[in-house]
């Protein structure tokens, strides 16, 4: 009977609980990742779960490595949304979802996945999500993060060269053939649709605090009791 009730209980906690999804957008080098993981970590994985449009980009496997280096991943067109969105409208149906990843260094998709389980807040990060009407549509809080060009194109360099094993021609090649055209076309244009625009020259930790305490109060008037559970089913 105690094993029903349980079993029951969480049931009745999961139905309750809306999940509450935030997107968090930005340009290249922005800090919008930084943003996002900051949260996961101050909130707990329990309560937190994030989703990176990074980890869905279309796997380019079939094509030979110079023409992988060629492709555009600054376009919606690089992203496989219609996957994206079938993970997020799991989630959000407290399904688990099975995110791919993304090995950078050669453009393809890992055999490895990672499995993501629906939790009561979920931040979806990445540059293209707010120039997507289905992810845009289901965002609760939309977050964009504002930074310069030069300190972007900075930080980008320093990505791209310490972790991605490419080099600094390439990376400047890359910037101005793709990179720089699409923010603008792009990511800049979607910025229109933020909640919350946050400028570079904020601190980061009094930003990441504010998230913070709007993410708290969204848990605890979720778990808030309404009224009593019945003792036996």
């Amino acid at each position: 009977m105690w094993i029903c009730v349980y079993l029951w209980f969480n049931l009745f906690l999961r139905l309750r609980i809306k999940l509450m999804f935030i997107g968090i957008c930005g340009g290249t080098g922005s800090g919008k990742t930084t943003i996002a993981r900051a949260i996961v970590d101050a909130v707990g994985r329990a309560n937190v779960v994030l989703i990176e449009q990074d980890s869905y980009y279309r796997n380019l496997a079939d094509m030979p490595l110079d023409e992988r280096h060629q492709a555009n991943f600054d376009h919606p067109d690089a992203i496989d949304s219609d996957m994206l969105v079938n993970h997020l409208l799991r989630l959000k149906q407290g399904l688990t979802v099975e995110m791919p990843l993304y090995d950078f260094v050669t453009h393809t998709r890992s055999d490895d996945i990672e499995i993501i389980e629906p939790r009561p807040v979920v931040i979806v990060e990445g540059i293209l999500i707010f120039a997507e009407p289905r992810v845009l549509d289901l965002l609760d809080m939309r977050v964009f993060v504002d930074t310069p060009d030069d300190v972007r194109l900075i930080r980008r360099l320093r990505r791209d060269i310490n972790e991605r094993g490419r080099t600094f021609e390439r990376t400047l090649d890359q910037y101005e053939r793709t990179i720089r055209p699409m923010h603008f076309e792009f990511v800049e244009s979607s910025k229109r649709h933020a909640d919350i625009i946050i400028p570079e020259g904020s601190q980061t930790n009094i930003t990441v605090e504010f998230l913070c305490s709007m993410v708290r109060e969204k848990l605890q008037a979720e778990t808030r009791p309404v009224g009593r559970v019945p003792s036996s089913i």
